[in-house]
């Protein structure tokens, strides 16, 4: 579910983080041998402007790959709806066979999530979540659907105004 129309956010007016997810080493068979090139998943955000993004990057060294994954995640950011301290309501989120589950949770419960899906909440900054990752434990699937989720994420006065309704008669 991507949203068309949105515009693009700057990476260099945010104090972005990145966390790198998973580095995957990668051999392709060739008639004189074999090829080995790395392949890295990163997720960068900026938690004080709730912006989240994710790539992927590819290359011979590891450290190369990730700095391509981080180029990659600055073109993909995204803007997250968040309460003071969790999020709004339960979501999940589905990409491919991977599926997400998000509630929102009291102040004082922390981040209850397993890795790639933890890489995500952290760099969006929400620090109450409880998390449930279905299906695919793949982590390109795991982030994309965090991802997802994170996107239907709504508050209250853009579901008023999609109704059509006073904010006070929700």
């Amino acid at each position: 579910m991507h949203l068309t129309g949105t515009k693009r956010i700057d990476p260099q007016a945010l104090n972005i983080k990145e966390q790198v997810v998973s580095i995957n080493r990668v051999t392709k068979v060739v008639k004189g041998g074999k090829n080995m090139s790395f392949s890295a998943l990163v997720v960068v955000g900026d938690p004080a402007a709730k912006v989240v993004g994710y790539g992927v990057g590819k290359a011979k060294e590891v450290p190369s790959a990730i700095r391509k994954g981080i180029e990659a995640a600055k073109k993909n950011l995204r803007r997250v709806n968040t309460l003071d301290t969790t999020i709004p309501h339960i979501v999940l989120g589905r990409f491919g066979s991977g599926q997400v589950l998000l509630k929102p949770a009291p102040a004082g419960t922390g981040v209850i999530a397993g890795g790639p899906v933890r890489a995500v909440i952290q760099a969006v900054g929400i620090p109450n979540v409880l998390t449930k990752s279905i299906g695919s434990h793949n982590p390109h699937n795991v982030v994309k659907a965090t991802v997802a989720a994170l996107e239907m994420l709504r508050d209250k006065q853009e579901v008023a105004d999609l109704r059509g309704l006073a904010l006070e008669k929700l």
